[in-house]
């Protein structure tokens, strides 16, 4: 791989004294940041790219998400309910390998023309639901990742009891009963598998359902059961040295899982957590655990993540997009916005959460978030080189004073011109190199089309009563 050299831009390094850096460069040598500065000189057969105009970023990362999500957008037409069973369904006895495989391409391709660089995704959907009865599916999604070019977080796991659950084996045309153990296996088999592969760009975490202590379980299941369950899969995460995160927490679920089941840890990321009591946040505190919070996502509608004052508390919060389903996207400027208007909203004072604060959480929190703050997250040497450029000369981005602040506020995915991972450039001018987009838009169609055949549920592809002319939905 040759040099390269990305000169005369606006550096926005979030290193520890947080320099900007006008009209300089960036050296790339071997994927890792060699040098930046005002004056660097690179060797005669480096690449070079021309960001005069543009903000040089750290590629921003995406803290949680759920692999599945970018397949199956606005089905139900807003019913959530609806579409979380729809969820299930497909992603049980609807889904295949190609499934996986098709909804991981969309998804990176999404991310990389927002220059999300780094990704979490969950194998599966909602809090409950973990596509690990079989290895094949979870290597679809890796494998389309690996031809991306992009850095992601496969979360595998564990389902809730009561056991078995069955899944629709489509190379077959048979149903496949599931057990705890098997699910426990195919995790330890796919982190040996896939932690570290694609040059490294590919990491494993463990994950398990969110439990209450006032949780309604179904008859035969004890929560002596479910917390030996979760202590398994937290068992197995740290015998690997993996990272641990769960999906959904609220109103006294992570003090529940901090003194009643003893899994959480500095290692730990906790997505939603909303309506955090006071026992919650001091579990926090203790355990050293991270948040994630989704400002965009149903869960937020419904309680609200307590961020500022987490902040204000020392605990570490990154932003994640939940995935772009059932109403949401990708882009983390759409998400940063919103947070920041969320929180400032609810205290009625526009200083809340300053923008530079909402850029942290998508790029040095949420690395330390995730563990790779020694990787990524900022622009340093010898860090990977995982860059974005952004494109100010947009009208909704002129005059053209404090950048950083137009950027945060005001631009889009769109504005993405230039993303790179590993020192690889994926798109350049918006023209993404990686991936055959018409291949793999194709891909997606064809593989939902296949999966509400399979269910029944092309009905939910219809819209609903209400959606013209009324306050609310019928």
């Amino acid at each position: 791989m040759h040099p390269l050299l990305i000169e005369g831009g606006i550096v926005v390094t979030l290193d520890a004294e947080r320099r900007v850096l006008e009209g300089a460069s960036v050296l790339i040598r071997d994927g890792r940041i060699a040098d930046i500065g005002t004056d660097l000189h690179a060797p005669e057969d480096a690449e070079r790219i021309d960001a005069s105009g543009m903000l040089v970023l750290p590629g921003l990362i995406d803290a949680h998400a759920h692999a599945g999500h970018a397949l199956v957008k606005t089905l139900a037409s807003d019913d959530s309910q609806g579409w979380f069973d729809a969820c299930k369904q497909i992603y049980t006895r609807g889904s295949d390998a190609d499934f996986w495989g098709a909804d991981a391409a969309l998804f990176a391709l999404e991310r990389i023309k927002a220059g999300v660089t780094t990704g979490v995704s969950m194998l599966g959907g909602g809090d409950s639901i973990s596509r690990t009865d079989h290895p094949g599916h979870a290597a679809a999604h890796c494998e389309a990742i690996s031809a991306a070019g992009t850095r992601a977080v496969v979360a595998v796991g564990c389902n809730r009891p009561p056991f078995p659950w069955i899944y629709k084996d489509w190379d077959t045309g048979t149903n496949r009963e599931i057990g705890f153990e098997r699910q426990l296996e195919v995790s330890r088999a796919l982190a040996d598998r896939w932690n570290g592969g694609a040059d490294g760009r590919l990491s494993v975490a463990l994950t398990y359902p969110v439990s209450h202590e006032k949780q309604a379980l179904p008859d035969g299941v004890t929560p002596e059961q479910v917390t030996d369950d979760a202590r398994q899969v937290r068992a197995l995460s740290r015998e690997l040295g993996l990272r641990f995160t769960q999906d959904g927490h609220r109103e006294g679920s992570i003090a529940y899982a901090h003194r009643e089941q003893g899994i959480l840890g500095p290692d730990a990321y906790l997505s939603h957590c909303t309506n955090l009591t006071e026992a919650d946040i001091a579990a926090l505190r203790e355990s050293g655990a991270s948040v994630v919070h989704n400002p965009s996502a149903i869960a937020s509608v419904r309680g609200r993540c307590p961020t500022p004052e987490l902040i204000d508390l020392g605990v570490t919060v990154a932003i994640g997009s939940d995935a772009p389903a059932p109403d949401r996207s990708g882009d983390m400027f759409r998400h940063m916005q919103q947070a920041m208007h969320y929180h400032r909203r609810h205290f009625r004072d526009d200083q809340i959460l300053p923008p530079g604060k909402a850029l942290e959480m998508v790029t040095i929190d949420a690395a330390k978030a995730i563990g790779m703050e020694t990787e990524i997250g900022s622009l340093e040497t010898g860090k990977k080189a995982d860059i974005v450029l952004l494109d100010l000369r947009k009208p909704h981005l002129v005059p053209a004073n404090m950048p950083l602040h137009r950027a945060i506020y005001f631009a889009n995915a769109a504005d993405i011109d230039t993303t790179i991972v590993d020192g690889r450039i994926l798109m350049r001018g918006r023209k993404v190199l990686s991936l055959d987009e018409d291949a793999v838009l194709d891909a997606a169609d064809a593989a939902i089309a296949k999966a509400l055949e399979r269910t029944g549920l092309q009905h939910l592809l219809e819209t609903r009563p209400g959606f013209w002319g009324q306050s609310r939905y019928s």
